[in-house]
């Protein structure tokens, strides 16, 4: 608009005697309509990207907010594991140690820490890895389309995050508890940290469920009894009153000692606390991780389960059948995923932290048995 308008004043002020005003606005019209055009990548621009264009502030606001808000939610996560950690270690450990026969106590102690290390273990690889991105400076490796964010070639399963503003390969999706991309190279640590922590939520809310049951009843009572009024008036004692002492009229009032100290009314809302938390995310995140483990076991990623349904109902249509080019088999998907090349890698690798590199290296995608021609998605 700055450019038309600066068009306009020197058409009317600066080319006053250099021809009549019909021909300067029809020059106006010409720029106008280049202006126009210029706003389109090509002849096949549609209202899509029409919409895309209008929301684009919209999409900027909401990057740069999660983007910001990533560090919020690390903070958040790391903060919320280790209320988690220092309330089971000062609450239900004693009580464990205290009242379990020793089989029971080792092992809770042997799977609790376990678990503890493989949580911590992941969640830490997941945010520190970098997804992986193509190299910038490469020509010769396959591609199937550019980025028309980063202007450079994208190989297969590529896409463009947004957020961080780069091309990340086998993209996922963008996590905001990591503050990271999930991709080739942390999609293993993303989902074993899912997995490890529903599981340790699970077991924390399975653990303490008596312990809450207990807590969540004692808080109910003396919850009533600050309710109460400091004491109950003593009526109906008809000549009782003449045999006491005088004064003693005046201390019609009893108030009845606490039943529970400070220490013990903060140990009840803990376990409350632990229970609640615990339970809230085992429900939500494994939701979370039977989604993720459906897609793995498809071989596909949250991105391409859009695009693979788009492909098929456009090949239902010509009488064929789609069939994913990176589908190895469910078995074979996750030995793809774990890096599993034989069976003691089952215990090394996936019980046990592993930071060893996923199978490939992003860029090319060995095809499955049935298939000897990949085709890019």
């Amino acid at each position: 608009m700055m450019r038309v308008l600066l068009r306009w004043s020197r058409l009317c002020c600066g080319g006053g005697g250099r021809g009549p005003l019909g021909r300067r606005l029809r020059l106006l019209w010409s720029y106008w309509r280049v202006v126009l055009k210029s706003l389109y990548f090509n002849s096949l621009c549609n209202s899509d990207s029409m919409l895309d264009a209008v929301f684009e502030p919209i999409y900027w606001l909401v990057d740069n907010l999660t983007r910001w808000f990533g560090v919020v939610f690390v903070c958040l996560v790391v903060a919320l594991t280790c209320s988690v950690v220092v309330i089971v270690y000062l609450c239900v450990l004693p009580v464990i140690l205290n009242t379990y026969p020793l089989h029971r106590v080792l092992g809770h102690l042997c799977y609790g820490h376990w678990n503890l290390i493989m949580v911590a273990f992941h969640y830490y690889k997941a945010t520190s890895t970098s997804p992986g991105h193509p190299p910038q400076e490469r020509r010769d490796m396959p591609t199937v389309t550019m980025c028309k964010k980063c202007i450079v070639p994208k190989p297969a399963r590529t896409h463009h995050c947004s957020i961080c503003n780069r091309c990340i390969l086998k993209m996922d999706h963008h996590c905001p508890w990591l503050n990271n991309c999930v991709g080739h190279f942390n999609h293993r640590y993303f989902f074993c940290f899912c997995l490890y922590m529903t599981l340790g939520c699970v077991y924390c809310s399975i653990s303490s469920m008596d312990m809450f049951i207990e807590a969540y009843n004692a808080v109910e009572s003396y919850r009533s009894l600050d309710l109460q009024l400091p004491g109950d008036k003593v009526t109906g004692a008809g000549l009782l009153y003449s045999l006491l002492p005088p004064g003693y009229m005046q201390s019609s009032y009893q108030t009845a000692a606490p039943q529970y100290t400070f220490r013990e009314r903060l140990f009840h809302k803990s376990i409350i606390y632990l229970w609640v938390l615990t339970s809230s995310v085992a429900l939500a995140l494994s939701a979370l991780t039977l989604w993720h483990s459906i897609l793995i076991l498809r071989g596909e990623t949250s991105v391409e389960r859009h695009i693979n349904r788009k492909e098929a109902q456009r090949i239902k249509q010509q009488g064929k059948v789609f069939r994913n080019p990176y589908h190895f088999g469910r078995v074979s998907n996750f030995k793809v995923l774990f890096g599993v090349e034989k069976r003691s890698h089952w215990v090394t690798r996936v019980l046990l932290p592993s930071s060893h590199p996923p199978h490939g290296d992003g860029l090319t995608w060995d095809a499955p048995r049935h298939r000897t021609d990949p085709m890019a998605i």
